[in-house]
């Protein structure tokens, strides 16, 4: 059964990196998410991007779906107020409950967590896997070096071209909120 308003799963740090606009950025697509009645998923960690995010998504009433193996619980603070909190053996487990549960991915600027993140969904899209929208939050130029690599392993064979159009890449959450209102318009009811 498809829920009733549409989940969308965030990837990003448990820091907030170097510049203010990655935090800013983590705390708008936090108040879209709760604008716009979507379900945050993410890490259920209470630091960095991550506790921005949620903390944003939860002032403005959005439902909030939090998972975190145990081994994080201390580390990233699990962050046990939300909507839902799930706690998991491990990484893997968490990466699957979290996929499993959105209609969207959206990864924001991070570290080699969010890079596994990322590049596990692209690669289950690749084996076909799923069909569901992957966006990439360039904030910044912050993901430059990652769509060139993308491009560089296309460009000597180790990956075709359609892989780079797996993802879309966006530079702020204002036109994610356009793509991701695209997405999901097949779930708003018919006007008169």
């Amino acid at each position: 059964m498809i829920p009733e308003n549409p989940s969308v799963c965030v990837f990003c740090g448990s820091r907030f990196g170097d510049s203010p606009a990655y935090r800013q950025a983590a705390h708008e697509l936090g108040e879209l998410l709760a604008a716009e009645g979507w379900r945050l998923i993410y890490g259920a960690g209470d630091v960095g991007m991550m506790g921005e995010v949620a903390r944003a998504a939860q002032a403005g009433g959005a439902e909030t779906f939090g998972v975190i193996p145990v081994h994080l619980m201390a580390r990233e603070v699990g962050k046990r107020d939300l909507s839902q909190f799930v706690v998991t053996e491990n990484m893997h487990e968490r990466k699957k409950v979290m996929f499993m549960n959105a209609d969207a991915i959206v990864t924001l600027p991070g570290g080699a967590g969010s890079l596994d993140e990322f590049f596990e969904v692209m690669t289950w899209r690749q084996l076909n896997l799923h069909h569901k929208p992957i966006y990439l939050l360039n904030i910044n130029g912050y993901w430059d070096k990652l769509t060139e690599l993308i491009e560089h392993m296309i460009d000597h064979g180790f990956a075709d071209r359609p892989f780079r159009d797996y993802m879309t890449v966006l530079d702020g959450v204002p036109a994610l909120a356009a793509a991701l209102r695209r997405d999901f318009s097949w779930r708003q009811p018919d006007s008169e």
